[in-house]
């Protein structure tokens, strides 16, 4: 009898704090909708309503007769009834995804996105240091071909003529799958503890390491950076991305809160499935600059750093500043 009493109180406990952790934000939106439609944009109330289903989901699952579950039943129904009146189900879904959806889930994901560049850094850092005191070191991570390959080049006074030597067709297909599948590969790895991206964030950070300190060590980095950073602003800050995504999924299974841990892992692979979507294009995108644009060596330089400064500035703002601004916005 005292057991069943005791696992009763444990599931009261669990409930009062699942409702402690949500209640302002259930309070919040019910003095919005009581308040009238004009007090919340349609795009704010969607970002409510894919809230407050995560939370009738858990709420369902573990406190199926709870008069907690009562209330936010109701109230997701008013918020449904509210988004989708005089209007279909799916208008708009594309752009609020690009313009609410994934930036949401990018500021949540701020400090995974931190630790995540600090991986990759200190791996480029690792591996330029170990191009400096080992000559092997180089001939290790990238090949004994595609160093001779290079040191060719840069005798012909083309050290970047590799970005010529395919055709720009089949180049684009097999550098944008390639990127696809490396971004995936950081982010499933997360479910390893999110151990697994770490190795995967810092094996691509020692190769960029060595590769960069090789150019420099010939002598001709300038030529290199302005040609390669064409494509590898968007490529490489889209890998560290998708290395946040792994860690968002891992990290919800070490830490999962106050959820269960399988409920937490479900939120936290459905915010890092989102991010790795999110970067698809930007992977189509790299993948065309490489094959189309990083070629043309000759280009002026001020042209080629103004591509590499307008993709650097556009990481920045919409996978930082905007979703930041947005939070800011939605807390007024």
């Amino acid at each position: 009898m005292s057991t069943q009493t005791e696992a009763e109180n444990n599931k009261l406990m669990r409930e009062a704090a699942f409702v402690k952790q949500n209640e302002k934000k259930w309070e919040a939106l019910n003095e919005a909708m009581a308040s009238g439609k004009s007090a919340l944009k349609p795009d704010e109330l969607a970002d409510y309503f894919i809230q407050l289903t995560d939370d009738l989901g858990y709420a369902k699952t573990h406190y199926p007769q709870s008069n907690t579950t009562a209330y936010v039943n109701n109230l997701t129904a008013k918020v449904h009834q509210s988004i989708y009146r005089n209007k279909k189900e799916d208008q708009g879904r594309f752009v609020r995804f690009w313009k609410i959806e994934l930036p949401q889930v990018l500021y949540e994901s701020r400090r995974q996105m931190l630790y995540s560049f600090i991986i990759f850094s200190l791996a480029c850092l690792v591996g330029a240091l170990s191009a400096a005191h080992d000559d092997t070191f180089v001939r290790l991570i990238l090949g004994d071909s595609y160093v001779n390959m290079t040191l060719e080049n840069i005798a012909n006074n083309d050290p970047m003529a590799v970005y010529k030597s395919m055709g720009r067709g089949d180049m684009f297909f097999a550098i944008t799958v390639n990127n696809i599948k490396v971004s995936f590969m950081a982010f499933v790895a997360g479910i390893i503890f999110s151990i697994g991206t770490g190795f995967v964030l810092f094996q691509n950070g020692i190769m960029l390491g060595a590769f960069q300190y090789f150019f420099f060590q010939k002598g001709v980095l300038l030529p290199s950076f302005l040609t390669i950073w064409i494509h590898g602003t968007i490529e490489i800050s889209s890998i560290i991305i998708a290395g946040a995504a792994g860690l968002v999924m891992g990290n919800s299974i070490l830490f999962p809160g106050t959820y269960p841990r399988m409920e937490s892992f479900k939120k936290g692979a459905r915010k890092g499935m989102k991010i790795v979507i999110g970067l698809v294009p930007l992977f189509i995108v790299a993948g065309f600059l490489e094959s189309f644009v990083t070629r043309l060596t000759d280009w002026p330089w001020p042209l080629r750093l103004a591509i590499i400064l307008s993709s650097a500035f556009f990481i920045l703002y919409y996978f930082i500043i905007y979703p930041a601004k947005l939070q800011q916005h939605a807390s007024k």
